[in-house]
């Protein structure tokens, strides 16, 4: 397995009423392609943060982030951006689909982005939404979709421009038990299929147990926390 997602002692602090708030302490994680790995802890943990960091969206104050055996520690805003939409894909605990465009349209957008042509994105938005099981419901804005549905768009766009790293916050978070089962095997079994390195933050302990691995945030570090 390629080791695709690397943190080594990455701390993160903020000022906060005049005071240094660490909430990050130096956090060490691997995670390789193919491997599914929960992320818990309670709530004012840090879980978003350390997403956040891992995605390239926000810095570290200190430490190291390899992705895909990239440094992005050393990169300019400019280079991460490039690095982040070509190898990260995201889903949130809310879809953030663009409300005035279809659902293919919504997995066309970010390859169009990353510079691919109108064709090609079209052709793999609709292969990546018959394999979520939305053939049929393509042409459909997301107000006429059901709140699974609109996830699974989700994930086919944070599968668009075949991504090496898949984060999710919660991605489960704001579905019923019923359809909170479907999207997380679909996840699963896209996370297999593609051979992605997968990191999943969840509050779901039935769900984390299905993982590779579950890593437990708290205090400021990481631990790997036994199944």
């Amino acid at each position: 397995m390629t080791r695709v997602l690397e943190l080594e002692k990455v701390v993160k602090s903020f000022e906060q009423a005049g005071e240094k708030l660490e909430v990050l302490k130096g956090c060490d994680l691997t995670i390789s392609s193919g491997e599914m790995v929960a992320l818990v802890g309670p709530s004012g943990s840090g879980k978003s943060t350390l997403m956040h960091i891992a995605g390239l969206l926000e810095s570290p104050s200190a430490g190291t982030i390899r992705i895909s055996q990239q440094d992005a520690s050393r990169l300019n805003d400019k280079k991460r951006t490039k690095l982040r939409s070509q190898t990260i894909g995201f889903v949130y605990q809310y879809h953030h689909l663009l409300p005035e465009f279809s659902a293919l349209e919504n997995v066309v957008l970010p390859q169009l982005i990353n510079g691919k042509t109108k064709k090609a994105a079209r052709e793999r938005a609709a292969s990546l939404l018959e394999q979520v099981g939305l053939g049929s419901r393509m042409t459909h804005r997301p107000a006429r979709l059901s709140g699974g549905e609109q996830q699974r768009v989700a994930i086919a766009r944070a599968l668009a421009n075949e991504p090496a790293l898949l984060l999710a916050d919660e991605p489960t978070g704001n579905l019923d038990p019923d359809t909170s089962e479907m999207v997380f095997a679909m996840l699963l079994e896209l996370t297999k299929k593609n051979e992605l390195a997968a990191l999943i933050a969840t509050h779901n302990h039935q769900l984390a147990i299905r993982m590779d691995r579950v890593i437990e945030l708290g205090s400021g570090l990481i631990k790997e926390k036994g199944i």
